[in-house]
């Protein structure tokens, strides 16, 4: 697991610790843009990988490029609406956080 990888997890759980026992809406939206970033990066990445560069690529230098440029697309690709991803994540996130607060209500 990469940093990018914690960083959305982080998100993800300040996004349903934004208030207790309710995500707010732009943290959740937030939250899922970014996971969704992230998921389009290594989607990205493994494409890239695929790709023949010729003569003119090669090498661990490369490799550290690639990434930048697939993080980059990556988020390029979720800011004008991605694949969808974000929409699910958000009506998931919002689903756990009503469901956790008729539980405390009810408990």
């Amino acid at each position: 697991m990469d940093i990018a990888t914690n960083m959305a997890a982080l998100q993800v759980t300040g996004a349903q610790a934004a208030e207790p026992g309710k995500a707010a809406p732009d943290a959740a939206q937030s939250a899922a843009r970014e996971f969704e970033a992230m998921f389009l990066s290594q989607m990205v990445d493994e494409m890239l990988a695929q790709v023949d560069i010729g003569d003119f690529g090669g090498g661990q230098a490369e490799e550290h490029w690639r990434s930048f440029m697939a993080e980059a697309f990556g988020r390029q690709i979720a800011e004008q609406g991605g694949a969808g991803i974000t929409a699910s994540l958000r009506g998931a996130l919002e689903a756990y956080a009503q469901t956790k607060a008729e539980q405390e209500q009810g408990g």
